[in-house]
C-alpha cells in the first residue's frame, strides 16, 4: 500500500525540464507543493489497523516509532531479549508484503561483551531462523552492524537436532508467531508516520520553511 502511495507521488517518467533563463521557478515550486499536499492529505485519511498489544511479558520500547532501534524488550532471567523488525521487500503489486516480516532478535547478558543474534522470518503461523551468530553488543541499536569475525555456519546446513534446539531456545524466550499481529500493526503505523513525515518535510523544504523539531 505504501509503495503504491509513493509511486503515485512520483508519477511517470518525463523529459528533463529545461530552464534557459535560470533562477527559481515559482510555478514549478507551486505545482510540486500542491502535489505533495494532495498526497499528504490522501495518506492522512488512511485507516490505521486496530490497536494490538504485544504478548506478555514483552514491552514496547519508548520512542521505537521514531528510531531504528528495538521495538520490543523483555527480561528472561539475567538476559535481555530485544526484538527489531522490518518487512521483507516484495514487488510493488504484491499485497503479501506485510504478511512476512523479518526480525532481528538480540539476546544479551550483562556479564558478556557479545550478544547472541538471531535473524528470522516471521509469519502469522510460523517463525523460521535464517542465521545465528555472536556479535558485539549494540550500543545505539540498528541493523547495519557488520560483523568483523566469523559468524558461524549456514543455519540450514546444521543438523536437524541442532536446528530444533535453537528454535526451542528462542521460543522459550517468547519469540514466536504470537508476536506477528503486534509487529505487523506496529510496522504499518511506523511506515504511515514515515510517509507522512516525508511529504511534510519535503514540502517545508520546497517552501523554504524550517521543519519543527521532531517533524
Amino acid at each position: 500500500m505504501w509503495k503504491r502511495a509513493v509511486v503515485g507521488a512520483v508519477g511517470a517518467l518525463r523529459r528533463p525540464f529545461s530552464s534557459e533563463r535560470g533562477g527559481i521557478s515559482p510555478a514549478v515550486n507551486s505545482m510540486l507543493l500542491r502535489s505533495l499536499k494532495d498526497h499528504y492529505l490522501e495518506v492522512s485519511k488512511m485507516n490505521m489497523p486496530p490497536k494490538v498489544s504485544p504478548p506478555s511479558p514483552f514491552s514496547i520500547v519508548k520512542g521505537a516509532l521514531d528510531s531504528h532501534g528495538p521495538v520490543l524488550k523483555r527480561s528472561y532471567g539475567e538476559e535481555e531479549v530485544s526484538v527489531y523488525v522490518m518487512r521483507l521487500s516484495a514487488p510493488e503489486d504484491d499485497d503479501s508484503a506485510m504478511d512476512q516480516l523479518f526480525i532481528h532478535v538480540d539476546v544479551s547478558k550483562p556479564s558478556q561483551k557479545e550478544s547472541l543474534i538471531f535473524l528470522c522470518g516471521l509469519y502469522e503461523d510460523a517463525l523460521g531462523i535464517h542465521s545465528v551468530s555472536m556479535r558485539p553488543k549494540l550500543q545505539d541499536s540498528g541493523y547495519l552492524l557488520i560483523p568483523s569475525q566469523y559468524t558461524g555456519p549456514v543455519f540450514a546446513e546444521l543438523d536437524d537436532k541442532m536446528r530444533d534446539a535453537f528454535h526451542t531456545y528462542i521460543e522459550e524466550r517468547g519469540v514466536n508467531e504470537s508476536l506477528f499481529k503486534f509487529l505487523q500493526a506496529w510496522l504499518y503505523v511506523k511506515e504511515h508516520r514515515n510517509l507522512m513525515r516525508w511529504f511534510k518535510t519535503m514540502g517545508l523544504f520546497i517552501d523554504g520553511e524550517k521543519p519543527a523539531t521532531g517533524a
